[in-house]
């Protein structure tokens, strides 16, 4: 069943936000609990739609809630938020073991829990023997997988993500999709990802929402999403 606001939704209520002269205008009120697919063309807004969630951006009228409770003012480290970036967001300096810590303290004061959550953690995503390897050692969708375990031990309720498989070839990314659907399965989470592939869209998403010149033109579970004619640049998208 899917949960509103109150248990866990995200919702944008009449945020607005100018950015140079581009305009943004968002109003929706998404499900918890599900993989909710961004898309658009490029330059629509997808990624400034993450960031207002996220706090890197703050509105300048409106408000951002998640899970019912108004974060507009907080500081992207105060909400309960992790985030995945396309370049998956590991220092190069630091081993894995390491970078995944920073998830649940950046000063890496970590007790023995700690340590057994970490450990367990590279090991839920393939990494249990590369825990003292430093990023530059590993292949694309290895530094995917490090980046999943830091958002499994920081037990946020939602997950960020900006175009992550982007940079992957074809089979790493339907492989780091079959490993997302895994750990959300597992977790609950509410997953906000941005995406350019059609393909994955309908691969991962259970709700979708289209965003056009700064505005979100169409918001709907993927059954409707994936069969609306209404919307033509969602139906070019979708037959790109």
């Amino acid at each position: 069943m899917i949960v509103v606001e109150e248990e866990g939704g995200i919702v944008l209520d009449k945020v607005e936000l100018r950015l140079g002269s581009n305009n943004f205008r968002f109003d929706c009120r998404l499900p918890a609990g599900v993989i909710i697919a961004v898309t658009g063309p490029s330059g629509s807004g997808k990624s400034t739609f993450l960031n207002l969630v996220a706090g890197f951006e703050t509105p300048d009228a409106g408000q951002v809630r998640i899970a019912g409770e108004n974060v507009t003012e907080r500081h992207p480290s105060e909400r309960p938020v992790s985030i995945i970036f396309q370049d998956n967001n590991l220092f190069g300096h630091l081993d894995l073991f390491t970078n995944v810590g920073l998830g649940i303290n950046p000063s890496l004061k970590l007790g023995a829990t700690d340590r057994q959550t970490i450990s367990d953690a590279l090991q839920r995503v393939g990494l249990g023997d590369y825990e003292r390897r430093m990023p530059g050692m590993l292949s694309g969708g290895e530094r995917q997988r490090a980046a999943f375990a830091r958002t499994l031990v920081r037990q946020k309720p939602v997950l960020l993500m900006d175009e992550p498989f982007a940079a992957l070839d074809p089979g790493l990314r339907l492989s780091m999709a079959n490993l997302l659907l895994e750990l959300h399965q597992e977790a609950g989470n509410t997953i906000l990802i941005v995406t350019h592939d059609p393909d994955e869209l309908r691969r991962l998403a259970d709700h979708a929402i289209f965003i056009d010149n700064g505005k979100i033109l169409l918001e709907a579970p993927i059954e409707e999403f994936l069969t609306r004619t209404d919307v033509q640049a969602l139906s070019d998208f979708l037959t790109a």
